[in-house]
């Protein structure tokens, strides 16, 4: 045996798989069944754990480090109700395409089955939410089971893996041999590429037909009225600056999804705005024209397409995304092209070197508002608007947004201006409330140079509230913009548009004190009422960061504030429209 190739138990081989494959920090929560792994993780410093308040904290913390580094987040927990208690932030993560290996552990092999004390087949329950799930059982198979999760979590179409370790394969030893992402691909690149083809096509980097890139540069070439859709897969592929000469070459209106913020400037000329139900009118009108859409990245939602039968009616659609499934699964393509969108954009930018001069069609789109104006209300109270002017103002320009689900969600989209890819961490797919203060704590720990603004609402802050003990413990100075209208705000929107104002349990007419409940995790708590003392806290918590400390901002608006646009279509509301 040589120097590098030893006899370990399955935990410390878990570690060395880990620190093979770059991992220094891991969110997570211990517990019986993962104790031995745990155990090893007490011995080796260079690995930070950072303990949340609960796993769906841990799970979601992960993710919002795995977005805004671009590395796979890494999150532990336990049997049972500690592994279940991650299936919300695997889903989170499985929806918007983001890297995360999941790492539990059950009972002994010989309990399996026998409804043991917090056993669970988690692979069962977590198979549709990941791009893969494992069951590990015997120590021998583990090394090569983990470099295969963090493989697969990072090729193609990003996305969640679960490994589930029963508790004898923690404790048995074998033979250990280290090996480098690299090499495993090399030697196990065939087995990755079966796993493609045969059980999911968004796993690794399928060839690209060029024949269609020739296609579709005829086809932008020919095009007066074209627009380009910005989803989240430009975002992951890291071909924003791609799409951005795309749009200028073609001097065409480019709109973005909820997942697509960031991805073009927020401030450039031939930006829309977000398109969909809470689209700008820009964005929406500009689809509803256009003749030739081109969407980048985007798997054509319903809160997007609305109408499927009506969307985008007077152009030809071509559709470029590294998944497979998503081609035709909404929207009908007249072309698609898949693969790396990076790739893909270059291989179509070698082919337009020219600018096209599309001036009528721009001034016809920009005639719409690319945003929303809101009246000053009589009694002073705080817009959406006017709170997130302000942070735009004074917060520093490239500071990191998480948000969590509702209208102050669709407001900070509409209104902050994002300006590089990855500014934004946010729920699209999923819709998970309580999703914001997690990945603010995973944003913040992954990037400590960074300005970290949580915004929030009432209603999916007291979901995950608890995570504020985790802020306060490893000194993360995230400020936390709360919109607080004492109500269920997105759900009392529709109710009183679509219900006849039959506000059933969503006024949230109880407590807690927000400023309070703050100070008693030990962080800074404050509420505010006007622009003029919002701006003076806002500065305040900018400018005392370095304390470590975080920041609960209480901003009372008006119960009955609205997102507007709202556009309806879809199976939810149908035929209404509110400007």
């Amino acid at each position: 045996m040589n120097n590098t190739t030893r006899k370990l138990n399955g935990s410390e081989i878990l570690i060395q798989c880990l620190l093979e494959q770059g991992v220094d920090t891991i969110f997570g929560y211990p517990g019986g069944a993962i104790l031995n792994v745990y155990d090893r993780l007490y011995a080796h410093p260079e690995i930070r754990h950072i303990l949340t308040a609960h796993e769906q904290g841990a799970s979601h913390a992960a993710d919002g480090y795995a977005r805004s580094t671009g590395k796979v987040g890494v999150c532990f927990a336990t049997s049972g109700p500690g592994s279940t208690n991650l299936t919300t932030g695997i889903a989170t993560a499985y929806m918007d395409s983001s890297p995360v290996v999941f790492i539990t552990c059950n009972v002994n092999s010989d309990l399996i089955g026998r409804d043991s004390f917090q056993e669970v087949d988690i692979t069962g329950v977590s198979l549709p939410i990941t791009k893969c799930s494992y069951t590990v059982s015997n120590v021998n198979n583990l090394a090569d089971t983990v470099r295969e999760a963090f493989t697969i979590a990072r090729s193609g179409r990003p996305g969640p893996v679960l490994i589930d370790i029963q508790k004898n394969a923690t404790a048995d030893e074998c033979i250990y041999s280290p090996m480098t992402p690299e090499e495993f691909f090399e030697s196990k690149g065939t087995r990755i590429e079966r796993l493609r083809t045969t059980r999911h096509p968004s796993m690794g980097y399928p060839d690209i037909n060029i024949s269609a890139i020739d296609q579709l540069a005829e086809m932008l070439g020919q095009s007066e009225k074209p627009l380009l859709i910005c989803g989240g897969g430009v975002v992951r592929a890291g071909a924003s600056k791609e799409l951005q000469t795309l749009a200028e070459r073609l001097d065409s209106p480019v709109a973005i999804t909820v997942m697509g913020g960031g991805a073009v400037y927020g401030r450039h000329p031939l930006a829309t705005g977000m398109i969909g139900m809470h689209g700008s009118q820009a964005s929406n009108m500009a689809c509803d024209a256009c003749d030739l859409l081109l969407a980048v990245g985007c798997r054509f939602s319903d809160r997007v397409t609305l109408n499927p039968a009506g969307f985008a009616k007077n152009a030809k659609i071509v559709h470029i995304d590294i998944d497979p499934s998503e081609i035709d699964k909404n929207i009908k393509s007249d072309l698609h092209i898949i693969g790396d969108a990076k790739r893909i954009l270059t291989l179509l930018l070698d082919r337009l070197r020219g600018h096209v001069d599309h001036t009528e069609w721009k001034n016809y789109v920009f005639s719409f508002p690319r945003e929303t104006e809101y009246d000053d209300p009589e009694d002073g109270t705080l817009t959406p608007k006017e709170i997130l002017s302000a942070a735009a103002e004074i917060l520093p320009q490239d500071t990191m947004v998480t948000t969590d689900v509702g209208q102050h969600q669709m407001w900070a989209i509409q209104h902050f201006k994002f300006d590089y890819p990855g500014q934004l961490m946010t729920s699209g797919g999923f819709g998970t409330m309580g999703f914001g203060l997690g990945a603010a704590i995973g944003v913040q720990v992954g990037n400590p140079e960074k300005t970290v603004l949580h915004v929030t609402g009432d209603g999916s802050f007291r979901m995950n509230c608890n995570e504020l003990a985790t802020e306060e413990y490893y000194k993360l100075p995230i400020i936390t913009l709360l919109f607080n209208n004492s109500t269920l705000g997105m759900v009392r929107q529709w109710q009183h548009l679509i219900y006849h104002e039959h506000y059933s349990q969503t006024t949230l007419d109880r407590g807690p004190d927000f400023v309070k409940l703050a100070e008693a995790y030990g962080i800074h708590g404050r509420k505010v009422t006007d622009e003029g003392t919002l701006r003076s806290v806002l500065t305040e918590a900018v400018n005392s960061r370095s304390d470590g400390l975080g920041w609960v901002i209480d901003c009372r608006i008006d119960i009955d504030e609205m997102v507007r646009p709202m556009v309806g279509g879809n199976s939810f509301i149908t035929n209404f429209m509110l400007y």
